[in-house]
């Protein structure tokens, strides 16, 4: 007897919250056209702060979107992450477990960088201004990094395996690649990401202790990776959701697969250490290249970490060229992130959202206000680039060291 065919872990559903578009329509559209949203910081409370520029949410009405009960529970990331998940099981066209699916099929996984900071820095200055009696209960879970997995399961109804990954900004990837294992395992579906809302005073206050951080006020000039001028990246606020299920089950029910997470692999090289970083990245690549049964020669697209640190940005390059040899000098790069901010965690789900919608539209997205390159890469600037993405390789590094890589096969693919 033959034995069973491995369970694919595909793509059905995408739900994206981003400066550029607060719906998956709309951030791809200013994706593709190279739109820059950079702006300078308007949150109240951030106008006198050194960080000067950000990637702000500014079309997002969570009270349209989300149910009082759940609002007043919740910090903003959550709202995101609440939202974009919705987005994503309309995309792939699953209702309510109940209805759609046994509700101990269909889990939650998400990554968070810093959770809750505006909500607890709301709650903290009831705490010292007016007392502990003016506390909400909510203080206790709001702020929590595992806030919106919760939230998610519970306001859906789902009862399947739900995690958090904490794997530093790269483990925006980790929690698909644990998504993607899950399903393997046998679990149907699992809504997958990451969502932050960085842009408050105490969590921007936080976030001054990054030395790769930007404090360009000029928001053409803040963010710059792959160039002489790199000064640092500037933070996002954001993040995407994705419907990861069974290749199986979704073809069972006539859903449409998008994409195969097909390959994944994560190293850590430690804080800041953006020489060792080369290593570590171009070994996640390889090992991702290994479990998706890739060549280095059919990645056609790379969507790159770009700090806009110098020492980071040639690590990145010289781990490209070491994993996929003379390949890496020609295959097409891009960072869309130049042009909404890096948002941490979520950067990386943006990225995987964005390669997805590149592979169906037959489109490279440029890398916005990014063009006297400083490395050997074939970086995509100025506008799209027409091309056949069948395969894309996703990288993500974190600032205290995690790397990882992604290896998303287009859902066309021949799933022998």
């Amino acid at each position: 007897m033959s034995e069973p065919l491995p369970r694919r872990a595909a793509v059905t559903g995408i739900g994206v919250i981003a400066p550029n578009g607060a719906s998956t329509e709309t951030f791809w559209k200013s994706t593709r056209e190279g739109i820059s949203v950079l702006d300078r910081v308007t949150r109240e409370g951030c106008e006198d702060l050194p960080l000067r520029v950000a990637g702000q949410v500014r079309d997002f009405d969570p009270s349209a979107a989300i149910e009082e009960r759940f609002l007043v529970q919740t910090d903003r990331f959550t709202h995101f992450a609440m939202a974009a998940a919705d987005f994503a099981l309309d995309d792939a066209q699953l209702g309510r477990p109940e209805t759609d699916a046994a509700p101990f099929s269909v889990g939650v996984v998400t990554a968070a960088g810093s959770g809750g900071g505006e909500f607890g820095q709301r709650e903290l200055q009831q705490l010292w201004g007016k007392g502990s009696r003016f506390v909400g209960p909510y203080q206790s879970i709001a702020w929590f990094y595992a806030a919106s997995t919760g939230q998610i399961s519970i306001r859906r109804g789902f009862k399947g395996p739900c995690s958090v990954v904490a794997a530093d900004e790269a483990g925006g990837l980790d929690a698909l690649a644990h998504a993607a294992r899950a399903v393997r395992r046998g679990t149907d579906v699992i809504v997958a990401g990451a969502t932050e809302a960085p842009i408050a005073p105490y969590s921007m206050v936080c976030q001054l202790g990054y030395e790769e951080l930007s404090t360009v006020d000029d928001p053409t000039r803040a963010y710059r990776p792959f160039t002489s001028a790199a000064c640092g990246f500037v933070p996002a606020e954001g993040g995407a959701m994705l419907v990861v299920e069974a290749e199986a089950t979704a073809r069972e029910r006539g859903a449409r697969v998008q994409a195969y997470l097909a390959g994944h692999a994560a190293t850590f090289t430690g804080a800041s250490r953006w020489e060792d970083s080369r290593e570590g990245l171009a070994q996640a690549v390889r090992q991702a290249l290994e479990e998706a049964d890739c060549a280095p020669e059919e990645i056609d697209v790379v969507f790159a970490d770009a700090l806009g640190v110098p020492e980071a940005d040639r690590a990145e390059a010289l781990a490209i060229a070491d994993a996929l040899g003379a390949h890496g000098a020609r295959v097409p790069v891009t960072a869309p992130k130049t042009g909404i901010g890096r948002g941490y965690c979520a950067a990386p789900l943006m990225d995987v959202a964005a390669a997805v919608l590149a592979m169906e539209h037959g489109l490279i997205p440029p890398t916005p206000n990014v063009f006297d390159i400083c490395h050997d890469l074939d970086l995509v600037t100025g506008r799209a680039r027409t091309a056949e993405v069948r395969t894309a390789l996703v990288l993500s590094r974190g600032l205290m060291g995690s790397n990882s890589a992604l290896v998303l096969r287009h859902g066309a693919t021949d799933a022998s």
